[in-house]
């Protein structure tokens, strides 16, 4: 992926690795929520990537909207529902992308920030990563329908209304994030996790999460019934009956995401 200037993408070992580096705080400029967007796109077609992870290059995770470049974008009529659509499908393309998406929280993750966090399947922060609105110290509302899938009823209006922020150790006692790590621990407890994704069938994953996007939210009655569907396509793949035969055989499976 050449063609981005504001997104580091590296792949190995069926991980893909995003890190947003748009200097100096990860700002979400029309150019990194685009490039995000595609990256994720790709990446949903990517047969040799099982799993992403997402992170910020420097202390930021993510500072929010990029309110300097906003009056650039925003010049007439039409102009700021085209840039809302875009953000909507921006945190969209993380939460629809095929692969599971981890967040490594390295900083601040702020407004948009926050969004994409909320947007993704598994989380893990450092002990300088935080989560916050600060919409309303600047007359703005942003990414609290998204908070209301991490945090409670109370808190949420709290951080939306006083700007208030939620820091990593926080977050972890809160059970937001699966854990709170030195910085220089971040990246590897990530990495840790998207490893033992990877190692999975990646029909299982993938269609794991489709499921699990789709049940959020039907009644438990439908939603367990779609489950046991899904249930039933996986168990007629590839994977699945190599899965059962490693299991009998008492050896690592090889899975090839048929």
């Amino acid at each position: 992926m050449d063609d981005l200037t504001q997104l580091d993408v590296s792949i190995a070992d069926h991980i893909a690795t995003l890190s947003m580096n748009s200097p100096p705080v990860n700002a979400l400029t029309r150019v990194l929520n685009d490039e995000l967007t595609l990256a994720l796109d790709r990446i949903s077609e990517m047969d040799d990537v099982r799993v992403v992870v997402l992170t910020g290059v420097g202390k930021v995770f993510c500072a929010g909207a990029d309110l300097k470049g906003r009056a650039e974008i925003i010049k007439g009529p039409g102009d700021l529902p085209a840039h809302s659509r875009r953000t909507r499908e921006c945190f969209h393309s993380i939460r629809e992308c095929a692969k599971p998406v981890i967040v490594a929280i390295n900083g601040a993750a702020l407004g948009s920030g926050l969004a994409m966090c909320a947007s993704a399947d598994i989380l893990v922060a450092s002990e300088k990563g935080s989560l916050g609105m600060p919409e309303v110290d600047v007359g703005l509302l942003g990414g609290a329908r998204h908070a209301m899938r991490l945090f409670s009823h109370s808190r949420l209006r709290r951080m939306a209304l006083t700007g208030m922020r939620v820091d990593g150790a926080e977050l972890y006692r809160l059970g937001i994030v699966e854990a709170c790590t030195t910085p220089e621990n971040l990246m590897p407890t990530a990495l840790e996790i998207a490893r033992t994704i990877a190692s999975k069938s990646p029909v299982s994953t993938r269609m794991g999460k489709h499921t699990l996007n789709v049940i959020e939210d039907m009644s438990l009655r439908d939603g367990y019934r779609y489950e046991q569907d899904m249930t039933a396509a996986i168990g007629k793949t590839e994977d699945a009956r190599e899965a059962q035969l490693a299991f009998k055989e008492k050896r690592p499976p090889v899975f090839t995401g048929r």
